[in-house]
């Protein structure tokens, strides 16, 4: 519960608190504000699941204070199995592949 008995919501205000929940579920997040390279980075990832036969699910975090609890202050950056991969550069297919096999 929030201050003053105000639910607690996301920063976009309009999905009821509902995005954190989802997005704890992927293994795989991009997190960045939902720019070009942002979207990049996240179309690479869902390519390399897809191409290990993995479910292409990959969260996107876009609230500046969940990007800064990772300790991430350069975006985008890549979140697998909650740990901080990468970050301030657009990785390729291949490289995202990589590092999901190294993490499994």
């Amino acid at each position: 519960m929030g201050l003053f008995g105000k639910k607690k919501t996301c920063c976009c205000g309009g999905c009821g608190g509902q995005t954190e929940a989802r997005e704890e579920a992927y293994r795989v997040k991009v997190l960045g504000s939902g720019c070009a390279k942002c979207n990049e980075l996240e179309e690479a990832a869902r390519a390399a699941l897809a191409e290990l036969g993995q479910e292409p699910a990959v969260g996107h975090v876009t609230d500046p204070a969940r990007i800064a609890a990772y300790g991430v202050m350069t975006t985008p950056a890549l979140v697998i199995d909650g740990r901080v991969v990468s970050y301030g550069r657009v990785l390729k297919k291949d490289e995202v592949k990589a590092l999901l096999q190294s993490a499994q």
